[in-house]
């Protein structure tokens, strides 16, 4: 087992240091296609190799028209296997931090809570691999109360880090929750709108598998000022006719099942979290004074998108 992750470690590296050498060519190949596109003259570099590049560009198709990433290798899966997750917490758990591990285990399918004992985290992630668990989520807590969570894709990453606040049990909150329900929710992101606020969606929606169309249970991540709101609900259609279903829809009722909290991306690693001197993708920095939302465009460049696509 050791043999085989050390071997496609450097299977992952080496598709790594090809990037680059690849992402030259493409943006030739891009270059050109620009110059054809707008009747324009072939840019004066590209002159000695256009008719390469053009052969290259006659063969091309919608997989091989833009440069696939090992990011893409990383969820090449999504939606296609059932994600299997493991969550645990730090050492020596508050009673507090243990239930919300409780209701967090809940909240994915088929995940698998496990008490951290004296593990260390190299330990921890080597038997999430033996397992072929595909995520590991560690709660962190400050004087009994949740603050950090750490995602972790395996097998090589990415590992995103968040900070927790105003976490809300499911017996804090004021009505009474209904029996939470196991099946697959149905998923809604609000806001991710970046590049690395797609990022962030990508490896919140590993965690859960598709959902069925005749589900009950939704959660919402809505995403405001680089602040992501998490809502946790289950909701009753009424019985009656399915041709009425216009009319009917007015009359669902929706019930929140907790626990809810708010988190903030801090940290996101290209590698998983027992690995050394790996890459860091983004890391915020609060105290630039000019520093730009990361999960979502500003209002201009959103209204450009939609008007372009439209």
């Amino acid at each position: 087992m050791l043999r085989r992750n050390a071997r496609l470690r450097k299977e992952y590296l080496y598709k790594k240091s090809l990037e680059d050498r690849e992402a030259a060519t493409f943006d030739k190949k891009r270059k050109l296609q620009q110059a054809l596109d707008n009747n324009k003259a072939i840019p004066t570099e590209l002159r000695g190799e256009d008719k390469k590049l053009r052969k290259n560009l006659d063969l091309a198709d919608e997989k091989t028209k833009n440069q696939r990433s090992t990011m893409d290798d990383e969820y090449a899966y999504l939606g296609v296997k059932d994600p299997k997750v493991l969550v645990t917490t730090s050492r020596d758990p508050s009673s507090r931090l243990s239930q919300f591990l409780k209701e967090l285990r809940m909240l994915f399918p088929g995940a698998q809570r496990m008490n951290r004992g004296a593990y260390i985290v190299k330990d921890l992630i080597q038997l999430a691999r033996t397992h072929e668990m595909t995520d590991v989520i560690i709660v962190h807590e400050h004087r009994g109360e949740p603050d950090g969570l750490v995602v972790c894709h395996l097998p090589f990453g990415p590992t995103a880090y968040f900070g927790l606040s105003n976490v809300v049990l499911r017996h804090d909150l004021a009505d009474k929750p209904p029996t939470m329900s196991e099946a697959n929710p149905h998923l809604i992101f609000h806001g991710f709108t970046a590049k690395m606020g797609l990022r962030v969606k990508t490896i919140l929606q590993a965690l859960f598998p598709p959902a069925k169309q005749a589900g009950d249970r939704v959660m919402t991540f809505c995403n405001r000022h680089d602040t992501i709101q998490f809502r946790h609900h289950s909701f009753e259609r009424p019985k009656g006719d399915p041709a009425e279903g216009k009319t009917q829809a007015k009359k669902v009722t929706l019930s929140e099942n907790g626990p809810r909290f708010t988190m903030r991306l801090f940290r996101v690693e290209l590698g998983s979290i027992d690995m050394k001197d790996v890459e860091v993708e983004w890391v915020l920095r609060p105290y630039f004074n000019r520093q730009k939302e990361a999960l979502a465009l500003p209002e201009e460049e959103e209204a450009e998108n939609a008007e372009a696509t439209s």
